[in-house]
């Protein structure tokens, strides 16, 4: 048994019972530096984009400094990807994924499986549904979507979706194509009946800093049902700094952040979150065996 369905070996398919909880408080910028703690007490940024060159390596050294000691930076279409991939080859504790954006779903996935097999590549992604922009057409989002899911059982690979205003489509698109045995929701947006059905499906949910946006009660209550063994973090920057960097360009090393709101929420210690995110994230990329 791999190490992965050892980990997911019981694991509860369904939401836990909603719990009241408080918005999260302001963490202090002395709580996101953990340099002190062991490799098993560090964070992991599941989901950002890393810029090319010296600026991914100056975020990247950032972090470390805040405790965040692994990033999977993640490919929005195929030269992004390489580019993506080429940031990991330099920098220590950096993964990359390889994936078509459903933004840039019309420019087609050519030369995406040829990626699938470098080292430095743990997921394909980010792909799936974006039915409030619509930036390429939705019937090639779809189609796009599609192979992508497709490349994910050829090649034994988690799946990495990004989805807006599209979750039937979404669901009926992964139960009709097979669902991969690893599939992880990125920036979750949904209520608890979209994590149920993400749960459903075997899925690991991942939230952002919008978490602690003052108007996410709606989103807060999907993370306090959401099992805590079933839960990534991430801030999928430069976007979506969490409170109280909210509206300037987000950073990966802001990423205990989103923990430190999580545990809030569920009111966990935030070092009980911290360690079960590594573990489970680890796990779920096979970070320590690449």
């Amino acid at each position: 048994m791999r190490s992965w369905d050892r980990l997911m070996a019981g694991q509860p398919d369904q939401c836990r019972p909603v719990r009241r909880y408080q918005s999260p408080r302001r963490s202090s910028r002395k709580s996101i530096s953990t340099r002190s703690r062991s490799p098993e007490m560090a964070w992991i940024d599941q989901h950002c984009h890393l810029p090319a060159g010296i600026e991914g390596h100056r975020l990247s050294a950032e972090a470390r400094e805040a405790g965040v000691e692994r990033l999977v930076t993640v490919g929005t279409g195929v030269q992004g990807s390489l580019e993506m991939i080429a940031l990991a080859r330099e920098i220590e504790g950096v993964w990359a994924t390889a994936g078509v954006h459903p933004h840039d779903a019309k420019t087609g996935i050519d030369g995406l499986e040829a990626l699938l097999s470098e080292p430095e590549v743990v997921a394909v992604g980010e792909c799936g549904l974006d039915y409030h922009y619509d930036n390429s057409p939705r019937s090639t989002q779809v189609d796009m979507f599609a192979r992508q899911i497709g490349l994910a059982h050829r090649h034994d690979l988690p799946l990495m979706i990004h989805t807006r205003d599209a979750w039937p489509e979404t669901f009926e698109i992964l139960d009709r194509e097979g669902i991969p045995s690893r599939l992880v929701f990125h920036c979750f947006t949904g209520g608890v009946a979209e994590l149920e059905q993400c749960l459903k499906r075997g899925a690991l949910v991942s939230f952002s800093g919008i978490i602690t946006f003052g108007s996410a009660d709606e989103l807060r209550g999907a993370v306090a049902a959401c099992p805590l063994e079933r839960l990534l973090v991430e801030t999928d920057s430069p976007y979506l700094a969490p409170v109280p960097h909210r509206g300037k360009p987000n950073r990966p090393a802001l990423v205990p952040l989103v923990g430190a709101a999580v545990a809030a929420v569920k009111g966990l210690p935030v070092d009980e979150v911290e360690a079960m995110v590594w573990k489970t994230s680890s796990v779920f990329y096979g970070l320590d065996a690449t």
